[in-house]
């Protein structure tokens, strides 16, 4: 699917259940012809994991056409802290502490992007051969990196799974936001923590500089695969194209 705009958006996804979990607690949306798409991952250990990240993505389906990027990134957030509630609500319904998800989108307009999120989903930009993560993990991993100093071994695994924001956790939900200018040839990538965690940068700038959205997303999905599969894995790619040749890689 592509839409005319100022860039042209070609994307593909692809989700696994993996090769440990019972059941693929992950959701994504893509829309490239209204420049939205998301990967949500429900809470694992946690009971509903899949009703949380489902929710996300239905409502950001709905989001409504708007002029700019700025507006729309506004009415993603609105529409996140509205399910926020709902799954606070939820949870409280159903005797539960917390039925909640991470959160990671793109949002495009004309020729700008912008992005928000909440967790260790991520989101990356190839571009010029270069690969840059754009989200930083909210982990109690990451605030330990950022004390800075030597980070125990023993405390390494168990505190890389350990979110500190996600949608439905608690009851103000942080996104964190950013955007930038697209420029010819861009190519992002969504993904949950199931392919992050299994596939290195390396990896994935090699699959991402082929540049054709399809092959990618099933390439790094098999990768994580290949790599154990111990989560479930999602993966959206999507590339920007100025003129007619769209989706093609230079």
């Amino acid at each position: 699917m592509t839409s005319k705009t100022d860039f042209q958006w070609t994307s593909s996804a692809r989700t696994d259940t993996g090769l440990v979990r019972q059941k693929n607690e992950d959701a994504f949306l893509e829309r490239p012809q209204r420049g939205v798409w998301a990967v949500a991952d429900g809470m694992g250990g946690h009971a509903l994991g899949e009703l949380a990240s489902r929710m996300i993505v239905e409502s950001l389906d709905q989001l409504a056409p708007q002029d700019s990027v700025e507006k729309m990134r506004s009415a993603a957030r609105e529409r996140l802290q509205a399910v926020n509630r709902q799954l606070r609500a939820e949870a409280e319904t159903r005797g539960l502490q917390v039925i909640g998800s991470t959160v990671v989108v793109l949002l495009a307009h004309g020729s700008a992007c912008s992005y928000l999120w909440a967790g260790d989903s991520r989101l990356y930009l190839y571009r010029g051969g270069q690969l840059t993560a754009l989200t930083r993990d909210h982990s109690q991993i990451e605030e330990l990196r950022a004390l800075g100093g030597q980070i125990d071994a023993a405390l390494l695994q168990p505190a890389r799974n350990l979110i500190t924001r996600a949608v439905g956790a608690w009851d103000t939900i942080e996104l964190d936001d950013g955007s930038l200018d697209v420029e010819d040839g861009d190519v992002f990538l969504l993904c949950s923590d199931g392919l992050s965690n299994e596939v290195d940068e390396q990896q994935l700038c090699a699959v991402l500089a082929r540049g054709d959205c399809e092959q990618a997303a099933a390439m790094l999905v098999d990768l994580a695969l290949q790599g154990g599969g111990r989560d479930n894995i999602s993966a959206v790619v999507i590339r920007a194209d100025a003129g007619s040749d769209t989706g093609k890689p230079h």
